[in-house]
Order: structure tokens, then C-alpha cells, then sequence
């Protein structure tokens, strides 16, 4: 199976499964849950979800075990997303090619929105009566995870930085969530210790590797925008790979952690075939 069908079938039974949870919150106020919708709705590779279920597989042959897990993931994603959008964060107008929510309906609602995802997951997850994966996601998305990367990302943008600082920021903002899907699918596949080291392993070279990529993309992306070469100015902007070491090392941090990301996977022998193609997938990826 290609990466590509991969991402497309376990993102077809992630929103079958977040449908029909979304479906059981039909007394609740009617602008809230349509408001929900547009951004769990919005598209995306649901890489994170892709994660949880493809780990729960590789470990158990099965992934239902970890589906209320996977929705869980994604709306903690989807609740990041909504609340990093707002003026008083990034401040952006769109999203996946459409208006971010607090523009296609108002802040107050994108605040609540959000405040709905997050209490929701937590709620669906301990339906699982898995104490442990409840407490996991928790820390990933918390004040040690996502949201304290958040503020340290928020408080270093125009201050002078170095890489050790950018590494720990970004592996609490975007590698926490990614870490926590490979963990939470060995969780949920019954992984022995060696397995689930070696899934947080990968998950958290998988991360860097998706941040580094991603911070790349910008900077190409801005210059080819502005029909100019990617020259020092447009690499130190923002507080990303590329500004502080320069684009050509950032390339060569980006191929290092898809080595190691693979190398993570020795575990699993000739098994998890798709992991094993997942970091030059995400390496060559062009959005």
C-alpha cells in the first residue's frame, strides 16, 4: 500500500467515526456544532489519526481497538488549529484554502468551537476506559506538550534564538501530538515495551522531520510568491530551521531525521512497510 492510500483510508474512517460522534450532539446549540463541523470537516491528511490507527494495525492486525482514540487526536489537532487562527494568535484569515472560523463565523464562536473539540476528546477517549491513553494525550496537548510550545513559540518570535530552543519548542508544539499518535496506537495494539519505545522513537523523528519540512515550505513558498530566489532574508522572518541554520542545512537536518525515523522501526524487521515510506514521504512533499 502506498503512503497516499494510506492517509486516504484511515482518513475516510476517521471522519466516518467523527460524523457520527459529532451526530450525538445534536441537542447541543445548533451554531456550536455546525461551527465544530466546518473546522473537523475542513480536509487535511489527518496524518496524526493515520497514525494512531496504523500503529494499533501494525501491532494487533486490527485498528478498531484505537478508532475513539484517532477522533479524540483529531479534534485536539483540529482545536490547536482553531485557536492558533485567532487574532490574538497568528492572526490568520484562511485555512486549507477557505476562511478560518472565527472569520466565517466570529471569534467568540471559534473560542468555543475549540473549547468544545477539546473537552469532547477527553470525554470520547475515557468512554475507552483507558485511563493511560487519557493521560497521555493529556500531557502531549498540555502545558509539557503542545499548548507550552505554543507560548514559548509565541514569546521567541522577533527574539534572538538558537537551535536548542527551537528544537524544544517544536517538539513540544508540532512533535507532541505526532509522538502521542504513535503511543497511543501501541496503547491500543497491546505493544510490548520494546514496541511502544520504538513507535515514540519514530514518532518523535517523524515530528521534527514534519516541522522542518514544514518550515522549508514556508520559506520556499514565500519566496516563489514573491518571484524571487529563497535569499537570507526571506529565511530569517520567523523562528524556523531554515533562519537559524541556513536552508541547505535545514535540508540536510530534514534528511537525517528521516533516516533516523526509519531506523526507529528495526524493531519491526520487514513489518510496517508504509511507516518505513512515511518519512520520504513527508520529505518530499511540496504543502
Amino acid at each position: 500500500m502506498t503512503v497516499e492510500r494510506f492517509l486516504q483510508e484511515k482518513s475516510q474512517r476517521t471522519v466516518a467515526a467523527l460524523e457520527a460522534c459529532l451526530e450525538k450532539y445534536a441537542p447541543a446549540p445548533k451554531a456550536l456544532v455546525e461551527a465544530m463541523g466546518y473546522s473537523l470537516f475542513s480536509g487535511g491528511k489527518r496524518l496524526r489519526p493515520a497514525l494512531v490507527l496504523g500503529a494499533c494495525e501494525l501491532l494487533a492486525g486490527n485498528d478498531a481497538p484505537a478508532l475513539p482514540a484517532a477522533c479524540a487526536l483529531e479534534m485536539v489537532h483540529t482545536y490547536s488549529l482553531i485557536h492558533d487562527d485567532l487574532p490574538c494568535m497568528d492572526n490568520d484569515d484562511m485555512r486549507r484554502g477557505r476562511p478560518t472560523l472565527h472569520r466565517r463565523f466570529d471569534e467568540a464562536t471559534a473560542v468555543l468551537a475549540g473549547d468544545a473539540l477539546l473537552t469532547m476528546a477527553f470525554y470520547e477517549l475515557a468512554q475507552t476506559g483507558r485511563a493511560d491513553a487519557v493521560a497521555a494525550l493529556a500531557e502531549a496537548s498540555g502545558v509539557n506538550g503542545m499548548v507550552g510550545g505554543q507560548c514559548e513559540d509565541m514569546n521567541a518570535q522577533g527574539a534572538t534564538s538558537d537551535l536548542e530552543t527551537l528544537q524544544r519548542i517544536h517538539a513540544r508544539k508540532t512533535g507532541a501530538l505526532i509522538t502521542v499518535a504513535l503511543r497511543l496506537g501501541a496503547l491500543f495494539g497491546d505493544a510490548s515495551p520494546e514496541q511502544t519505545t520504538a513507535l515514540i522513537r519514530f514518532g518523535q523523528h517523524l515530528g521534527m522531520l514534519f516541522q522542518i519540512t514544514d518550515d522549508i515550505l514556508d520559506v520556499v513558498g514565500d519566496a516563489a510568491a514573491l518571484g524571487k530566489s529563497v535569499g537570507k532574508d526571506q529565511q530569517s522572518n520567523k523562528l524556523t530551521y531554515p533562519a537559524i541554520m541556513g536552508l541547505d542545512e535545514a535540508r540536510l537536518k530534514a534528511r537525517n531525521a528521516a533516516a533516523a525515523a526509519c531506523d526507529a522501526l528495526a524493531v519491526f524487521g520487514e513489518d510496517a512497510p508504509v511507516f518505513r515510506a512515511l518519512p520520504q514521504y513527508i520529505l518530499e512533499r511540496d504543502r
